[in-house]
């Protein structure tokens, strides 16, 4: 089974940019990518922060654009977004009994847990008992493999603010995970804006670039601040197939120069990738 991980589109309305980048654009490249190059993928998931300031005009933006992928999406929430705008906007999307943005969906590799971690009025991250009663709920249903999807990261990626702003229930909501840890194949988040891969709790987990600003590598404690850049986005597309899972982060929109490594017997391969054609750098 192949899926699409997206994270982190920050759309704004009206088409601007934000920190020079134009995020509403580089989502439509997104799914223009998605469309052309993995059209047999079985479903996309954005992992939050699908808007900046979680204002209509940035849904209804983000709403266009979503609505040209050609497989299905599921839509989860992050500190930027506002849950009441969001509903407004996909009054279809899921909710549980309490109204939180989360769900779960049975797929053909195991059971697709999409977890709300956002917390009204802060940028860092919560699971509250009214969610781990549901998570734990959801866990005992289900006798097979589990993949868990949500915003905030439950642990400390060593980036200085982004610690801090991590999802601050982490201890209860890892006593939820402990009983059924060895059925949770992986954990999908977004939130860092950083490419990361790495194991917790024996838990494998990975975390894409977001789709308009990046986060510099910065392995300090806060100190104030949260250095960004505008890397090329990315998204994961995910092979998860007899027991492996396997998470490739594809750049769409790269702009550095392209070649094939393979050049023709005889042939200087410097000069041969120096000749290629190169792609268009114009700012995305």
């Amino acid at each position: 089974m192949k899926f699409i991980h997206l994270t982190d589109t920050h759309v704004i309305g009206e088409d601007r940019r934000l920190y020079g980048a134009n995020p509403a654009r580089r989502l439509r490249l997104a799914i223009e990518s998605i469309n052309r190059e993995h059209g047999d993928a079985a479903f996309v998931v954005v992992t939050g922060d699908l808007t900046h300031w979680g204002d209509a005009q940035a849904y209804e933006a983000f709403s266009r654009a979503i609505g040209d992928l050609q497989m299905p999406v599921v839509l989860m929430v992050g500190n930027h977004d506002v849950t009441p705008a969001f509903t407004s906007a996909f009054p279809s999307a899921m909710r549980d009994e309490n109204g939180f943005v989360q769900g779960a969906r049975q797929s053909e590799e195991g059971l697709c847990l999409f977890l709300d971690t956002r917390v009204e009025g802060s940028h860092a991250g919560g699971y509250c008992p009214a969610r781990l009663d549901w998570l734990a709920a959801r866990l005992s249903e289900s006798e097979g493999p589990v993949m868990l999807f949500m915003h905030h990261p439950p642990f400390e990626i060593g980036c200085g603010h982004m610690d801090d702003i991590r999802m601050l229930d982490h201890e209860a909501f890892r006593a939820v995970l402990e009983p059924h840890r060895a059925r949770i194949r992986h954990l999908f988040f977004g939130h860092a804006h950083r490419p990361i891969f790495g194991n917790w709790q024996g838990i494998s987990f990975s975390c894409m670039r977001g789709l308009n600003h990046q986060l510099d590598l910065f392995l300090i404690p806060d100190d104030g601040t949260a250095p960004g850049n505008l890397a090329e986005p990315a998204y994961g597309v995910v092979l998860a197939q007899k027991g492996n899972m396997i998470v490739h982060m594809h750049e769409f929109a790269l702009r550095a120069p392209r070649f094939d490594l393979m050049a023709p017997p005889g042939v200087d391969p410097v000069i041969y990738a120096t000749t290629m054609q190169h792609p268009d750098f114009t700012e995305i």
